[in-house]
């Protein structure tokens, strides 16, 4: 099983929920291809975001990331391509080679949130990575779950 979670510079908030994730896979005992990506090229090999950095390592989530781009053959590796917003949810699905079949929004994730979008909290302060930090820990654990649970066999 495998899990990309994309946004738009791949330096906020894909690393943040990679992060969340790999802790609670990491956690869980579960062997899961987990990346992040994003839909735009400025930050290609860069490190995530220092606020990003900090409320990962905070919460014991190491955030060792570089970011990347988006490709083609994600979507053939892959097998949940996890957005955080409608933008990131346009442009995934018009990249070549989309399999819409794969792709949600994280927020889709938790039931007990009402909306769909994952707020960027580049230009704000720091309390806005505090927030999305939260918005993306309950959204995790319900993936893994759901993950873990498909996996399950059960018996007649």
């Amino acid at each position: 099983m495998s899990v990309l979670f994309v946004c738009l510079g791949n330096i906020c908030r894909s690393p943040i929920a990679e992060g969340i994730f790999r802790k609670l896979a990491n956690e869980a005992n579960e062997n899961i291809k987990i990346d992040s990506a994003g839909t735009g090229s400025w930050h290609i090999g860069e490190r995530s975001d220092p606020r990003a950095r900090r409320v990962g390592e905070m919460n014991g989530c190491p955030m060792n990331h570089l970011a990347r781009q988006l490709q083609s053959k994600d979507f053939e590796e892959y097998d949940h391509i996890v957005v955080m917003d409608a933008a990131n949810m346009r442009d995934v699905l018009a990249w070549p080679g989309a399999r819409k079949e794969k792709i949600s929004y994280l927020l889709q994730w938790d039931p007990d949130n009402d909306d769909l979008e994952v707020p960027d909290p580049y230009y704000g302060e720091e309390d806005g990575f505090d927030n999305v930090y939260a918005m993306c820990y309950s959204a995790c654990e319900n993936l893994l779950s759901a993950i873990v649970n498909s996996r399950r066999i059960v018996e007649p």
